[in-house]
């Protein structure tokens, strides 16, 4: 399944849900927050550039009376004016991610299940930080960390942020940049956290904030590559650091998050010195 496009009128986009199904190419309509309305091709991947072309036509000439005529043609077999179909959580989960992306968020979610079970402890002595000479010989350490989880806000936060940012990055950049991001910020973030506080954290989050720095680099340095991040996340996340060093005292990984940020900040940097070039 397919996300096409971002609608602000509804009636719009039952129109042209209309003309396709009038070629029976299935495309369903789903609210999406701040009055907008996504499409998504339910049918077969291989109907998308037919799909596309049309749109394109649609959004040229919305009225043109060929999708006015597919409305009335499709209207008996409809059972409600506008039918907004919800397409499969799971469809839509694959279809905004990767094959890492949905990796890291299965092995969290196991790892977090098993802490649940009763093997919390044991769990956390085997993954957490390196904290001696020895542990750091287990090379494994240095990011499974990442993987460890407290509390189910904790988890269901960095699991969204994972697959919102590195979803995009993966299906557009490539799983490689995405591999390259995950062990450059769970090292970075965690030997700063472990400079400060010691081998007593874990979670996604610092890197987390490096897929948000990257995607905020990337975006305002290199624009062309497709990956951006709006004003408003970057601002919300940047408060929650500045609260979290504000209140000393909250069970937050301050230095982990700032250190993931600038670790995705200068990757960024690179990659856009690097095509310059």
């Amino acid at each position: 399944m397919q996300r096409l496009i971002a609608l602000s009128n509804p009636r719009a986009g039952q129109a042209f849900i209309d003309y396709m199904a009038s070629r029976q190419i299935d495309i369903r309509m789903m609210p999406e927050g701040d009055g907008q309305f996504a499409l998504w091709l339910v049918s077969d991947d291989a109907y998308l550039l037919e799909v596309e072309s049309e749109l394109q036509a649609f959004l040229s000439d919305p009225n043109n009376t060929k999708y006015q005529s597919a409305s009335w043609d499709m209207a008996d077999t409809r059972t409600a004016k506008f039918a907004y179909g919800s397409p499969d959580l799971m469809k839509m989960i694959k279809a905004k991610a990767g094959f890492f992306t949905l990796f890291i968020m299965a092995v969290c979610i196991v790892i977090f299940a098993l802490q649940q079970l009763g093997w919390n402890n044991s769990i956390f002595q085997a993954l957490h930080f390196p904290a001696s000479q020895e542990q750091s010989m287990e090379v494994w350490r240095w990011f499974s960390h990442a993987l460890l989880h407290f509390s189910a806000m904790h988890i269901i936060f960095n699991l969204l942020w994972w697959w919102q940012l590195g979803g995009d990055i993966e299906l557009r950049l490539g799983r490689a940049k995405l591999v390259q991001l995950f062990l450059f910020s769970a090292l970075f973030s965690g030997l700063g956290q472990y400079w400060i506080e010691g081998a007593n954290f874990g979670g996604l989050s610092g890197v987390v904030y490096a897929l948000l720095g990257y995607s905020w680099f990337i975006g305002w340095l290199a624009p062309e590559r497709g990956i951006s991040v709006s004003k408003p996340i970057v601002g919300f996340m940047l408060a929650w650091i500045i609260l979290g060093y504000a209140q000393p005292f909250m069970a937050i990984a301050n230095t982990a998050h700032l250190a993931g940020l600038v670790t995705g900040c200068v990757i960024a940097a690179i990659d856009s010195k690097l095509k310059n070039a």
